[in-house]
């Protein structure tokens, strides 16, 4: 459950770049909304193709080429240390690439997930030692490995480092350390991914005069798959990355790529940043997730289109399997919930498991932070040492969250939105009532749902959406444009796709839309022909047998009538009072129902039979006044008294009746009785 808020418009300002830059309405309100409202910003936000901004900007910059340049002369073999998710595989075949191309003695070398984990290792230093290597080009990782360098040092070997990771408080001992985070670098942009780093480290070696439009033509495609895959602001220089990226990867100019992008059933369209993140990222995350980034790595290098297609559908099979996986891990975790529901009931969930995959875990904590808008964290248990990993709420820092508990880790790291660390088995329980103790002073914020703006269904048409595509390329930090079309009511529901989605008629006043409601099935669809509805949307435009049409996605779907912030405060108290935290008499008695609340939640499940939709709708349905946490507290009771059993999962929510002999005495419920006592305290 998420409160819906609209961002804030200065519409005087949005009328005055309408005006100024000869943008239609919507568009320039839009740049109002994201922040884009000085001329320099909205230039390079509209028309920017190109990187301005020296590299050498970049504290330490010089010093890696330096060192880089001599290792080429000497004929020194370098080794391109790379990381095995999408970024870490882009950054890898670029410099590899380049240093190649300019004749370089090069290697590159991408540790086991599985085996070796993230970053360097004594292990694999040796191995490169063994191969004569004598420099090492850390990409999209290595700003923690202090003792690694040192190592390596011992060994002759140089290293420069290349990251876009959080400073730790020692740097590593490396020639170079290359990290836009560092306090001391003065790069007028500090938004890079891994890979791109790499490709100002490529601009820095070609010189001061680089030919840069000649490498965003030759390694753009390459940057921008690692950039979208790494959720980076697309902004500034990202934006610029991806742009001319996607205009190479729709030029099918990387054999690697356009194999992968016809495996995954999008040939022949226009692939957007979107396709990227959801479609092609996901596939060459597989291979690292899986512990095979080498078969990324070399489809996205080779001239061979037979050997490319061979690794694209390779890759594609891995991702189904990671599918398969992920939705095991889920099936797990979604019993244990049924089993526990109290699991929920924190403000950060942790479940943990026997033997779960090490690479799908920070999937999984995505998916149950996207049901529960609440942080999260997945452990895999396999004997004594633990791997976990996090995701987080906007707004909450799960890293500071992390550390606050690293006396009882083994290890740690990431930053605000996603964490991986270690833990021993014993030290579980103890991690569980820390990071939510911690939560006591920093509170999880409420999750929200921001929408650009409000849309009245007379105002859509294909024009008006035409020009969204000014705003172009999407991703963090510039979202597809969210609207809102409120009070809308629900006319006809038909099911598309083989019953897999549904397809809304909805209307309000004069105006009729029609809107697509992917991924759920009619028995799922808690709403009704006739009930009043918002609903968050995005817009496309939809090209069949060469006529336009209008496309409406729902993203989000909520009755209109909803007291939102009454709603969450009641649910935050509910959970409280769960946990066994101090709660007043005051909010006891907001959670106290009374025996005509009992009486009326007891009809409306006896005359519909149970109850088989969400919480949130049944909450709509009973239509009293009866708010989130009482109507908790009185399913909570009639499921300890054996009136009902409530069966909740991830993605369901039912009700059953049971047969009932004896008449049944509420004063006998636990619940009930502890909320009284706090309700009497005062």
């Amino acid at each position: 459950m998420k409160k819906w808020v609209t961002r804030k418009l200065n519409k005087d300002n949005a009328v005055a770049i309408s005006q100024r830059y000869d943008l239609p309405m919507l568009i320039a309100m839009l740049l109002d909304i994201r922040g884009i409202t000085d001329e320099d910003e909205i230039i390079d936000f509209l028309s920017n193709e190109t990187l301005t901004a020296s590299p050498f900007e970049i504290k330490d910059m010089d010093k890696a080429v330096e060192r880089i340049q001599r290792a080429i002369e000497d004929g020194e073999r370098i080794c391109v240390y790379g990381d095995f998710d999408a970024d870490g595989v882009t950054s890898t075949a670029l410099l590899y690439s380049y240093l190649s191309d300019i004749g370089a003695d090069a290697m590159y070398y991408i540790p086991s997930r599985e085996s070796e984990g993230y970053g360097m290792h004594r292990e694999s230093i040796d191995r490169l030692y063994e191969r004569g290597v004598k420099l090492i080009i850390t990409v999209d990782n290595g700003i923690a490995a202090v003792d690694e360098v040192a190592y390596a040092k011992t060994l002759g070997i140089d290293t420069v480092i290349t990251d876009h990771h959080a400073i730790p408080e020692t740097l590593p001992d490396a020639v170079a350390v290359v990290d836009l985070h560092r306090p001391d670098c003065n790069s007028s942009f500090k938004e890079l991914s891994g890979v791109g780093v790499a490709f100002k480290l490529v601009q820095a070696i070609e010189g001061e005069y680089a030919d840069v439009d000649g490498l965003l033509e030759n390694y753009s495609d390459l940057a921008a798959i690692g950039t979208v895959g790494d959720i980076v602001a697309l902004r500034g220089e990202n934006r610029v990355l991806v742009k001319n990226g996607l205009r190479h990867i729709n030029n099918g100019d990387r054999l690697g790529i356009s194999a992968l992008a016809e495996d995954a059933g999008l040939s022949g369209k226009s692939i957007s940043a979107g396709n990227l993140s959801f479609t092609l990222v996901p596939r060459i995350n597989a291979g690292g997730r899986l512990g095979l980034s080498k078969k990324s790595v070399t489809m996205l290098l080779t001239d061979d289109e037979e050997y490319a297609a061979d690794i694209a559908a390779e890759l594609s099979s891995d991702n189904t399997e990671r599918q398969q996986i992920e939705r095991d891990i889920l099936g797990e975790i979604d019993g244990m919930i049924r089993q526990n529901p109290s699991l929920v009931n924190n403000p950060i969930i942790v479940v943990y498991g026997e033997g779960w995959h090490k690479g799908v875990i920070g999937i999984v904590a995505s998916r149950i932070k996207e049901v529960y808008a609440k942080p999260a964290v997945v452990i895999s248990m396999e004997g004594d040492m633990c791997r976990a990993s996090g995701r987080s709420v906007s707004g909450f820092s799960l890293i500071d969250a992390v550390f606050s508990c690293s006396d009882i880790l083994t290890q740690c790291g990431g930053h605000p939105m996603a964490v991986g660390f270690g833990i021993k088995r014993r030290q579980i329980e103890s991690f569980i009532q820390r990071i939510n103790r911690y939560t006591l002073t920093h509170p999880v914020p409420q999750p929200v749902l921001e929408l650009d703006c409000k849309l009245n269904p007379a105002q859509l048409n294909v024009e008006l959406v035409r020009g969204l595509s000014l705003l172009e390329p999407y991703g963090a930090g510039n979202p597809t444009p969210l609207f809102g079309l409120y009070n809308m009511t629900l006319r006809d529901i038909r099911e598309i796709g083989g019953g897999k989605h549904l397809r809304l008629t909805l209307s309000r006043g004069e105006s009729t839309v029609y809107a697509l409601r992917f991924s759920t099935t009619l028995a799922e669809f808690p709403y009704s022909a006739g009930d009043v509805v918002d609903l968050a949307v995005t817009l496309d435009i939809n090209t069949y047998n060469n006529n336009e049409n209008l496309s409406i996605f729902i993203r989000d779907m909520r009755f209109a009538d909803r007291e939102e912030d009454e709603t969450l405060r009641s649910k935050e108290c509910f959970e409280r009072f769960c946990r066994g935290e101090i709660i007043s008499a005051d909010e006891a008695s907001s959670l106290l129902p009374d025996r005509s609340e009992f009486a009326v939640v007891y009809r409306f499940l006896r005359a519909n039979g149970g109850y088989r939709y969400s919480f949130d709708s049944l909450l709509h349905r009973i239509n009293a006044d009866i708010g989130y946490g009482k109507l908790r507290v009185i399913l909570e009771c009639m499921n300890e008294l054996r009136l009902i059993e409530i069966d909740e999962g991830m993605y369901d929510f039912t009700v059953r009746l049971c047969e009932v002999g004896a008449k049944v005495d509420l004063d006998t419920s636990v619940i009930i009785t502890k909320l009284r006592e706090v309700s009497s305290d005062e």
